[in-house]
């Protein structure tokens, strides 16, 4: 038996928000019926991310005072985990169009925070353009520095892996003002170019192009100021359920694989095989306690607890590996028919790679872990 996280689970969604978790249900499985043409094309798959603001979930992520519903970070990681088995590219855009959103509002004085919470209710579109070429996992520490000029900062550069930006109205841009990691709000102008090198293994339609800004003007009053309360941003605590959802996939495909392929020299169903049997058994395992600690780290969030970030390092590192394993044996399973481009089964084998690369990595998270264990 899976875990299951009810309302009545401390790990689980909140009973008055539960219908949007059926929302985003329903929505889901019209998205996974589209997913494997939104792969092979790579095309942005705008009118999923349509729906999610036409039902209203996208306003339902913002604070109370700004007309939302501050939904919590436990159901926000749940719709993400079912988003993301149905369509992994359409919740991966998804997560970082709330975070970008949701980092401005939290982080902007409060006239220009009202502004961004308006835009994102209005359906404008939000992008993060934090990572840099040089920068490795290090999205957070930018290495441009951005310098004053009148009415802003010029900055000359690039960002990459910036999901979604080709529709995007507004972006949250990180740079360093002196010496100091900085935010600010941009909206998209004739500076910045988007480089079209996204031929990608896996999560195709998220399409994470690189954007260059060539001397291009952050406005001094879309300039965030320095936070002064620490709340977790939507984007580190829902990472790891993106990945959860693929591993949900992935079992999934395997499973229909196992049950209604037969056994050449008995006739008997796949699944009849002992060694699969265990192989099942300790993915189903493996599966529950990543989201055991995913669903710790979102209460840790909703508590705003300091021992948040710790948290979310472990359970990124989990759900990424166990996708990746689960896959490997959806690989294993379907055998060469599981490998043909018509097998859903070899789609989420390459999208369960993505996870583990995006920051912070698989080895930066247990580097950082294993520093703790050892004291170093």
């Amino acid at each position: 038996m899976a875990v299951e996280f009810t309302s009545e689970h401390p790990f689980g969604p909140r009973a008055p928000e539960l219908r949007w978790l059926e929302l985003a249900t329903e929505l889901a499985a019209g998205f996974a019926e589209t997913a494997a043409e939104f792969d092979d094309s790579a095309e942005l798959p705008v009118e999923n991310l349509r729906a999610l603001h036409a039902c209203g979930l996208d306003a339902a992520t913002l604070p109370v005072e700004h007309g939302g519903e501050a939904l919590s970070y436990r159901t926000f990681g749940a719709i993400l985990r079912v988003l993301s088995a149905a369509c992994p590219s359409t919740a991966c855009v998804w997560l970082m169009h709330i975070g970008a959103a949701g980092g401005l509002v939290q982080l902007s004085a409060p006239e220009v925070a009202r502004f961004y919470a308006d835009e994102l209710k209005a359906g404008r579109r939000f992008a993060n353009a934090l990572s840099e070429p040089s920068g490795g996992n290090l999205f957070l520490l930018p290495q441009q520095t951005a310098e004053p000029v009148d009415g802003g900062y010029r900055i000359t550069g690039a960002k990459r892996f910036v999901s979604g930006c080709e529709i995007a109205d507004h972006f949250l841009v990180n740079a360093l003002v002196d010496d100091v990691p900085t935010f600010f709000g941009h909206a998209p102008d004739d500076t910045m170019r988007y480089v079209p090198i996204w031929d990608t293994m896996g999560l195709r339609a998220s399409r994470s192009q690189l954007v260059t800004f060539d001397g291009t003007v952050l406005r001094a009053d879309r300039r965030c100021p320095p936070p002064t309360e620490r709340r977790p941003n939507h984007i580190a605590a829902g990472l790891a359920f993106l990945s959860l959802g693929i591993a949900d996939a992935a079992l999934a495909a395997l499973v229909e694989h196992a049950r209604s392929r037969t056994i050449p020299t008995t006739g008997e169903p796949l699944s009849h095989m002992q060694w699969l049997g265990f192989e099942a058994a300790d993915a189903r395992l493996r599966l529950d306690a990543a989201a055991l600690q995913c669903g710790h780290s979102a209460w840790l969030a909703d508590e705003n607890s300091p021992e948040f970030g710790p948290s979310t390092l472990a359970a990124k590192a989990m759900a990424n590996e166990v996708a990746r394993e689960i896959a490997q044996l959806g690989v294993r399973v379907g055998g060469g028919s599981g490998y043909l481009k018509a097998s859903p089964i070899q789609r989420i084998f390459r999208d369960a790679q993505a996870g583990g690369l995006m920051a912070y990595s698989v080895e930066v998270c247990k580097d950082r872990i294993g520093r703790e264990v050892l004291g170093a």
